[in-house]
C-alpha cells in the first residue's frame, strides 16, 4: 500500500486538494479518518470527517499505542490510528493523510516509505486574508493559527515535495502525479512481484 501525507498552513486549501484527489481515485485511495478532541463543526459527521472523541478516550488511545501519529493543534488533539492503517492494508487500499507537520514527521518515522507533500500558499497575505474571510474564528483563534502557520512553514523544507496552490486544478494535478509515481514504486508493488516470481518458479 502507498501512504501519502498532505500538510499545509491553515487556509492553504489542503482539504479541498485532498477531496479532489480522492474523487479522482475512489477505488484505490481513501482518506485516513483522524481522531480529534475538538467539537464537530456544522455539517461534519462522526466517522466520516473525523472520529470525535473526548480527552479521556484520546489519552487512552495514546497510552495503548493506538496512534501511528498524534499532535496538539491550536488547543485540540488529532491522531491517526494504527488500526485504520492496518485495515486499509488488509484490503489493498492506499491512504491519504490530511494532517499537520508534527504528525507528518511522526508518520514518516514509523513508515519511512510514506511520501510527504507540503502545500504552499502563493503568499503569506493569501493565508491572512483567507483566515479572516472565513468568518468562523475570532481574532484570538486567527492569531494562534497564524503563529502556528509560521512554525509550519519553518518545517516545510523537511517534506519530500512542495506544491504551490495558486491554482486548484494545477495543484491537484501535481499532487496526483506524485501519487501515481509513488503507487508504482518497487516497495509498493513488491507483493505483486513476489507473487509473480512464485508462479514463475512453480512453472519450471
Amino acid at each position: 500500500m502507498a501512504l501519502l501525507i498532505l500538510a499545509a498552513v491553515s487556509g492553504t486549501g489542503k482539504s479541498t486538494v485532498a477531496s479532489a484527489l480522492l474523487q479522482r481515485h475512489p477505488e484505490r485511495l481513501r482518506l485516513s479518518i483522524s481522531h480529534t478532541t475538538r467539537a464537530a463543526r456544522p455539517g461534519e459527521v462522526d466517522g466520516v470527517h473525523y472520529h470525535f472523541v473526548d480527552h479521556a478516550k484520546f489519552e487512552g488511545l495514546i497510552k495503548a499505542g493506538g496512534f501511528a501519529e498524534w499532535a496538539d493543534y491550536v488547543g485540540h488533539r488529532y491522531g491517526s490510528s494504527r488500526a485504520g492503517i492496518d485495515a486499509a492494508a488488509a484490503v489493498g487500499q492506499d491512504l491519504l493523510f490530511d494532517i499537520e507537520v508534527n504528525g507528518a514527521a511522526q508518520l514518516k518515522a514509523s513508515y519511512p516509505d510514506a511520501v510527504s507533500i507540503f502545500l504552499l500558499p502563493p503568499s503569506w497575505d493569501t493565508i491572512v486574508n483567507r483566515l479572516k474571510g472565513r468568518g468562523t474564528d475570532d481574532a484570538a483563534i486567527i492569531a494562534r493559527r497564524l503563529k502556528r502557520g509560521r512554525e509550519e512553514l519553518a518545517a516545510a523544507a523537511a517534506f519530500d515535495f512542495l506544491v504551490v496552490n495558486d491554482d486548484l486544478e494545477r495543484a491537484v494535478d501535481e499532487v496526483e502525479r506524485i501519487y501515481r509515481t509513488m503507487a508504482a514504486r518497487a516497495t509498493v508493488r513488491r507483493p505483486l512481484l513476489d507473487a509473480i516470481r512464485l508462479e514463475a518458479a512453480a512453472d519450471v
